[in-house]
């Protein structure tokens, strides 16, 4: 081999490092298409209500205070799993009702703890926010939240 390189070695060097790479890149990056359509969420029907669930979740700017799957803030309890916590995850009638309880009962008015704000929502938004939740509830996360709490 010689000492010196080439301009045309360096040059095959370039392109055929660069089409390996771009190679893996599109490998990659079908495999994550792959995963995202047919795995992590096909099975789950999108309706309407979780649609209405999702827009007031960002209408009512809840991912200033809550985190979901890990995304957003963290002053507030991870909402990811909180129908698996309530136990409610399977019954979309007392997932409702417990949501539309908590929420009534904001703030609680206990000194020295963070106070959720009072939200006037419709019976409909509730129940599109707690389907929008169950829904959530049932993404495979990969094992996020890392523990039951949240």
């Amino acid at each position: 081999m010689k000492d010196v390189m080439t301009k045309g070695m360096a040059r095959n060097i370039f392109y055929g490092g660069s089409l390996f790479f771009l190679a893996i890149f599109l490998g990659l990056t079908a495999h994550s298409h792959f995963y995202i359509v047919n795995t992590s969420t096909a099975s789950m029907e999108l309706t309407d209500s979780v649609v209405l669930g999702k827009k007031v979740w960002e209408d009512k700017t809840c991912v200033n205070c809550h985190s979901i799957l890990g995304e957003g803030a963290y002053f507030a309890p991870e909402v990811g799993n909180v129908m698996t916590r309530w136990g409610v995850v399977d019954d979309p009638e007392a997932a409702f009702e417990t949501l539309k309880g908590w929420i009534q009962a904001m703030p609680t008015g206990i000194e020295g703890r963070r106070q959720m704000p009072y939200f006037e929502l419709t019976d409909e938004e509730i129940r599109g926010l707690s389907d929008f939740l169950i829904w959530t509830d049932k993404i495979d996360a990969q094992g996020w939240p890392p523990n039951d709490a949240g």
